[in-house]
């Protein structure tokens, strides 16, 4: 597990995908071969502290110009899963959003408009050439989005306190057969109990992201840098996933009582998170 690092990490959670090698061209697959063999492989924050420092500059770099060749890699009972950064692809997308996330006079303020105006150029200039591609990781900051947890079980969770200088953390793995299960049964439960909605809205979207990748992946549910903004005691008893879970079944058996309640435990808890956000 990484050490801590002097950055301080935004706080941001991640949903991964970890591919099995042969899932990978040549030579990008021989790439990942050598690089699983590197002892001194990155971590996570690694990729924050690049994509941080590439802000201190006049202008700012909005999106790296060269694509990363890390990546985060582990083992599936005995096979090489690869979940490739993409950071540079990812960044682009992440631009695209910024617009709904920040008032227009901060987003300039950060990233004037000459430099977004060449970044969105850059990038349809290279979707001319890779019009299928996809990340392999998704980001949101100041949460977990509710519908990512459909998509794990509360036994798959792992919680560590961490220890001096190994930092805290929270997350799920589980086959990308589970997930995807999970995923198309809680949309028939949904459908049928309520009309639309933006869980829904967001299954249907992740869903479609998940079919894009080998069926014998690794789907992985990760806390990042909230776990460095909660308390322990508030991550030892988080088990959004049994929550969501709880409220999910409740609806498919029309016990719209238990849903509201699984569904209050979850507005109540993840409201406190992104209070944190404004809080001075």
């Amino acid at each position: 597990m990484p050490k801590v690092s002097s950055v301080i990490v935004p706080y941001a959670s991640y949903l991964r995908v970890y591919e099995p090698l042969a899932a990978f061209p040549e030579p990008e697959r021989s790439h990942w071969a050598r690089y699983a063999r590197r002892p001194d492989r990155p971590s996570y924050q690694d990729e924050l502290r690049r994509s941080l420092a590439d802000l201190v500059p006049t202008p700012p770099v909005a999106v790296p110009v060269h694509e990363s060749s890390d990546a985060f890699v582990t083992e599936v009972e005995g096979v090489l899963c690869v979940c490739p950064w993409r950071t540079r692809l990812r960044g682009w997308q992440a631009l695209g959003e910024l617009t709904q996330e920040l008032p227009a006079p901060v987003l300039d303020a950060v990233l004037p408009p000459v430099v977004r105006r060449q970044a969105a150029q850059d990038y349809e200039r290279w979707l001319e050439g890779n019009p299928d591609a996809r990340p392999w990781i998704r980001t949101a900051t100041w949460q977990v989005p509710l519908h990512w947890f459909v998509l794990v079980s509360d036994a798959e969770r792992r919680y560590d306190q961490g220890s001096p200088g190994i930092p805290p953390m929270l997350r799920y793995r589980t086959p990308m057969v589970q997930a995807r299960r999970r995923t198309a049964r809680a949309l028939r439960t949904l459908r049928d109990a309520i009309d639309e909605g933006p869980l829904i809205d967001g299954l249907v979207d992740v869903g479609r992201w998940l079919e894009e990748f080998h069926p014998r992946s690794l789907v992985e549910l990760d806390y990042g840098g909230l776990v460095h903004v909660l308390p322990p005691a508030a991550l030892d008893t988080d088990h959004s996933a049994a929550d969501v879970a709880e409220g999910i079944e409740a609806l498919r058996h029309g016990d719209g009582a238990t849903a509201g309640e699984a569904y209050g435990r979850l507005v109540e808890r993840w409201r406190a998170v992104r209070d944190r956000r404004s809080a001075n």
